[in-house]
């Protein structure tokens, strides 16, 4: 199966209808880009200048399929279809410079910002979603936030919901979709022995529990069509305790995407928290040393208890899972051994050799995701062999910028420097 896959660097792949024209990718970060009208131009600021230097692919940081469920203010909706079609100029845009694009879809699920940001929990109009109700170690982080366990016809609900925004999004003129099925949001909650114990037909078996990407799959078919690029993420999960999926689960999960009409995977090792393990590298220090962040996170989370447990939380993070380069080398590997659709790889992917070595590994794609932020001309430089792409540190420090709603951009005054006297070389 690895055979049928694999590539050189600049070799074209179809996956759905969609022809990439080489094997790298911008895997998904928050651009900050926000719910408003000014969304396509913040995108095309990041997107449409990594497609001029040649990214073969770009999938658009996570969107929202209802305003309830998003993680920080950063994040678009897309829970209509104006909403999604305002992001065809750019879309079209990043084409014309010569990449394909998709766009990741997900919901935040007892995640959502409105659990953890008090002015949008304060105005929340709605519970949040869960797919069970909460473990009872998390109860007092969720103290006075309703927590509603969606009902078997609403999930159906959800998953119609994804049908109808795969049918927006390619009205729109984007090339595919991925689920963002991980990094401890709503579908990962579904899929996580850790969070998961329905008893209906959506909980119990490794194979009950993903059967909501199953009924996804079937709504985008239904929606968008067939041929209309669909991809996933599948987790493999860390934990203190409790369950959670294993590697096993996470390959036995693959093998099942693919039986139910997945064009591509990208298999992942995350946290079952939303912590700094999902991007590894250092606690970033942002929330103490960058004015701007500090100042947002206390109007966030007025609480020093919240916020304690917030800047924990990347601390644990950090330590539990420090920087190691391909950290998701295995799970790819193995995948690629197993299913004969296209597998992805990302985590910890800096520099032309390791894109190489993927490549050699069973990867069909390999992507990159935060080091553009300093180097937004980074796919020039992979596809150039040039042995200087690497300005990332793996500081993380752009992290809490992410969680609060500022602009994506790297925010290490060092590699910043760095990369401004690159520049004037």
């Amino acid at each position: 199966m690895v055979d049928a896959m694999t590539g050189t660097l600049h070799q074209p792949l179809r996956i759905g209808s969609a022809t990439i024209r080489n094997r790298l990718y911008r895997a998904p970060v928050l651009e900050g880009a926000g719910d408003s009208d000014a969304a396509a131009d913040a995108y095309a600021k990041h997107l449409v200048e990594n497609a001029t230097h040649g990214v073969g692919l770009v999938i658009q940081g996570s969107s929202c399929i209802w305003p309830e469920g998003r993680t920080s203010p950063g994040m678009t909706c897309v829970d209509t279809r104006e909403k999604v079609m305002r992001l065809a100029p750019m879309v079209e845009a990043v084409q014309q410079a010569g990449a394909s694009i998709f766009l990741q879809l997900g919901h935040g699920g007892i995640y959502a910002m409105e659990a953890w940001h008090e002015p949008y929990a304060s105005a929340r109009r709605g519970p949040l979603l869960a797919a069970s109700p909460l473990p009872w170690f998390l109860k007092p982080q969720f103290r006075g936030v309703p927590v509603h366990v969606m009902t078997t016809d609403e999930v159906k609900d959800m998953a119609a919901r994804y049908g109808d925004v795969a049918a927006w999004a390619r009205e729109a003129g984007y090339d595919g979709i991925q689920l963002g099925s991980a990094n401890a949001k709503l579908l990962d909650q579904f899929l996580s022995p850790f969070y998961n114990r329905r008893t209906d037909e959506f909980g119990g078996s490794l194979e009950r529990r993903a059967s909501v990407l199953r009924l996804i799959r079937e709504a985008v078919a239904e929606r968008a069509g067939a041929d209309y690029a669909c991809t996933v993420k599948v987790p493999a999960e860390v934990a203190p305790f409790g369950p959670h999926a294993t590697v096993d689960d996470a390959l036995a999960m693959c093998r099942l995407v693919e039986e139910w009409g997945f064009d591509a995977v990208t298999p992942v090792e995350v946290s079952v928290f939303p912590d700094t393990t999902l991007s590894r590298g250092d606690a970033p220090d942002s929330f103490r040393t960058n004015a701007a962040m500090a100042s947002r996170l206390e109007k966030a989370a007025p609480s020093r208890l919240r916020r304690a447990t917030l800047t924990a939380g990347m601390r644990w993070g950090s330590r539990r899972a420090p920087f190691r380069p391909v950290w998701n080398r295995v799970l790819f590997t193995a995948a690629a051994e197993q299913v004969s659709i296209p597998v992805f790889a990302v985590g910890g992917i800096r520099t032309p050799d390791e894109v190489h070595e993927c490549l050699a590994a069973g990867a069909a794609m390999v992507g990159i995701g935060r080091p553009f932020y300093a180097e937004p001309d980074l796919s020039a430089r992979i596809l150039a062999d040039d042995p200087e792409a690497r300005l990332c540190r793996n500081s993380n420090k752009c992290v809490p910028a992410q969680m609060l709603g500022m602009r994506g951009a790297c925010y290490n005054p060092a590699v910043n420097k760095q990369a401004k006297q690159r520049a004037r070389r």
